[in-house]
């Protein structure tokens, strides 16, 4: 039997000594190295859907917090103009309360004026604090109705005296007792007045 280790090489001949020796083996892919790239592809696959489902859970929960974000702005928006529209509401409601109980002062005043008995000095004190006070109260938003010559309106005349004429237009303001007023465009008190008639 030839001894493939102990021959020598011949040179002569070009003979390596490899042409006669056996092949060497290769590394084949085993059963269980087949089961392991299986089980980490699997595993791989399973991380990734764990994560695209996680993403999928914070994008919602970000959109509901960003909903609930938009909604609480709107409410206190709301809140806001309307806690700003009572506010107002409230000061304008006092300070048309607090006109209304100046002005029976001021037809007080009003009648002092007209009255013949007081002397010059007296009625022009009279009436540079009437004038004063009158324009006070103009100036927070007291404005006065004019009636007279006006047809008859109930929601903004109280009519005390009817008087039968042929001299004006049936239901015509002919003159005032007591003078009604707006505050801030709003009916503060209703003129008193005397109203024609159809004989």
């Amino acid at each position: 039997m030839r001894n493939i280790f102990s021959q020598k090489p011949d040179p002569a001949s070009g003979d390596d000594g490899l042409e006669n020796a056996p092949p060497v083996p290769s590394e084949a892919a085993t059963p269980s190295d087949s089961a392991a790239a299986g089980d980490s592809a699997a595993s791989q696959d399973a991380a990734f859907a764990a994560l695209n489902s996680e993403c999928v859970r914070l994008e919602k929960e970000l959109a509901e917090h960003r909903d609930n974000l938009l909604r609480r702005q709107a409410e206190f928006d709301n809140f806001r103009k309307r806690t700003e529209r009572e506010r107002s509401e409230y000061l304008q409601y006092a300070g048309m309360e607090m006109v209304k109980e100046l002005l029976p002062v001021l037809d007080d005043f009003e009648r002092a004026l007209k009255s013949d008995g007081a002397s010059p000095e007296y009625a022009k004190g009279v009436e540079m604090i009437y004038n004063r006070m009158y324009e006070a109260l103009k100036k927070i938003g007291l404005e006065p109705m004019d009636a007279t010559g006006k047809l008859f309106d109930p929601h903004l005349h109280q009519a005390v005296e009817r008087v039968e004429t042929k001299d004006a237009p049936d239901h015509t303001v002919l003159g005032e007792f007591q003078r009604g007023y707006y505050f801030k465009g709003k009916l503060l008190r209703p003129s008193m007045v005397k109203v024609s008639v159809k004989p």
